[in-house]
């Protein structure tokens, strides 16, 4: 959903209410909604207090990468205190490096919820973001085929919220594997908690429009300042990053950190996870149902004729809504993660600019050092009003032709892809139910280890798009929806998480919406 304030009213464009999609396979359709949105261009977005990690050279190692960790603390406050006294000893003591990035983090002995840190710092026109990851599952590391990884869970992250950036990196040219090296330049295995959190546009070949202008083709930002949510406690920190080759020195680095510190608040207040109370004054679809329809029918004739490879393709429509009042996107998505069990949740704004929120079950892959794990998600139902109805609706789903055939178009797809850069694939289940508080889905875990962690790229790379988002074979899908649709998808169905130096993890950026503050 994208927004913005006409005559004073809330105006806000939805991408996917929840059980939305639109897809056709063989000569068979199902409707729910997603929708969508546009883009236009600049090739850099500037910002005054941090610096395009693009502009540089993504061969060139990075001077020093530190986390530094001091005694734990009782409150948010005294975190505060630590921080701040950190950042001025370093600032008579600057490191001998003409490029770094390093982190100061305060444990917090009490648990504090990202959402509602975030929703503290709501007056600040600098840059934002959150990330939560779904509920774990047993079974969610089935390489070594025990149920178990070879590699210890290192971190009790529940979700992380952070404002500032400390680099960034933006463009409006398609990301690149140079982009990509570009933001792991500044990750390290020895620094797992400094990540870049961000999200990459649906098609990087499509005009980016004015709503989706601030995002470019992908934005991925090093929050300046983060707090972290733990299973039982949490983390306040702050990351300084500086590389003279980029025009952005130690003094400058350290100086816009004090100037985001001095504006962050250390009071936080428990948000009220309700529905904003609100009245819709209107809520326009693009395209109209006659276009739509006309749109379903070109792409079943293509199907059915033969006369075209395409087997599938997923269609989006987009929804602006306008209502009375403002709507906060942080209080929105605290309102979703009621809800959002067995989902991701996810936040990026870039500095002063729309927000793009999200409640996806959908995810794209999770690598932690060479081990790699991603899932097929496809076909969708409702759930049942008892218990009995709803094994019903399951037992429809499982046995229906055209959600099989759906659902095994990307299970196969997704398969033959991490086979490319794998060593060996394990699929299992190989086909269940996931079920989420308002609908389910049909679904499979596949699981392989890389080869290299310099596949990571063409993992996100071939991953994306899926054939649950767009379609089968992946570029026919991609060309029809791009004569097709009359609006630009942006970031919505696109890659939504994070890099770190030994671990990333990505969803897909569905059951989304685009917000403008004010």
């Amino acid at each position: 959903m994208a927004a913005a304030c006409i005559s004073g009213h809330f105006l806000a464009r939805f991408i996917d209410p929840e059980p939305a999609k639109c897809s056709i396979s063989a000569s068979l359709i199902s409707c729910s909604r997603q929708s969508s949105i546009h883009f236009f261009h600049h090739k850099y977005q500037s910002c005054s207090l941090s610096m395009n990690g693009c502009r540089g050279d993504p061969r060139a190692p990075i001077g020093t990468i530190e986390t530094r960790t001091f005694p734990t603390v009782s409150s948010p406050a005294l975190a505060m205190d630590t921080l701040n006294s950190a950042i001025s000893q370093l600032k008579s003591d600057p490191p001998p490096f003409t490029s770094g990035i390093i982190r100061l983090q305060v444990p917090i002995q009490q648990k504090i919820e990202a959402i509602d840190w975030l929703h503290a710092q709501h007056y600040l026109l600098l840059p934002r973001c959150f990330f939560s990851g779904r509920t774990p599952t047993g079974n969610s590391d089935i390489f070594n085929g025990n149920g178990h990884n070879s590699t210890p869970k290192s971190h009790n992250l529940v979700s992380v919220a952070g404002v500032g950036s400390a680099v960034f990196f933006r463009h409006i040219n398609p990301f690149s594997y140079s982009d990509w090296k570009s933001i792991k330049r500044f990750l390290s295995n020895k620094c797992p908690l400094i990540r870049a959190y961000g999200a990459i546009c649906f098609d990087a070949r499509s005009n980016i429009s004015s709503e989706w202008k601030d995002f470019g083709s992908f934005y991925f930002m090093v929050p300046q300042v983060e707090l972290d949510e733990l299973e039982g406690s949490s983390m306040l920190a702050t990351t300084v990053a500086w590389d003279t080759s980029l025009s952005w020195t130690w003094a400058m680095a350290i100086d816009a950190l004090q100037a985001t510190m001095c504006q962050v608040s250390a009071i936080v207040v428990k948000l009220r996870k309700e529905v904003p109370k609100t009245y819709i004054i209107s809520n326009n679809h693009i395209p109209s149902k006659t276009y739509w329809d006309l749109a379903v029918n070109r792409a079943l004739q293509l199907i059915d004729t033969g006369n075209s490879a395409l087997i599938k393709v997923v269609l989006a429509r987009s929804s602006r809504v306008v209502t009375t009042t403002d709507i906060d996107p942080i209080a929105w998505l605290a309102c979703l993660q009621v809800e959002g069990e067995n989902a991701y949740q996810f936040c990026l704004q870039p500095p002063n600019a729309r927000a793009f929120i999200g409640n996806t079950p959908e995810q794209l892959f999770h690598r932690k050092c060479l081990n790699i794990n991603s899932e097929a998600l496809a076909g969708t139902r409702g759930r049942g009003r008892s218990t009995t109805l709803d094994l019903q609706v399951e037992l429809d789903l499982l046995s229906s032709p055209k959600d099989h055939l759906e659902f095994t178009i990307v299970r196969e797809s997704i398969r033959k892809k991490l086979e490319a850069v794998c060593n060996g694939v394990v699929v299992e289940p190989k086909k269940a139910i996931r079920k989420l508080p308002r609908v389910q889905h049909i679904y499979a875990q596949l699981a392989g280890r890389l080869r290299s962690e310099d596949d990571e790229f063409d993992i996100l790379a071939s991953l994306h798009p899926s054939p649950a988002v767009c379609g089968f074979p992946t570029e026919e899908a991609r060309l029809f929806i791009a004569e097709t649709e009359v609006f630009d998808r942006g970031m919505y169905a696109g890659p939504v998480g994070w890099f770190g130096g030994g671990e990333s993890e990505f969803a897909v950026g569905i059951r989304s919406a685009l917000v403008e503050k004010g």
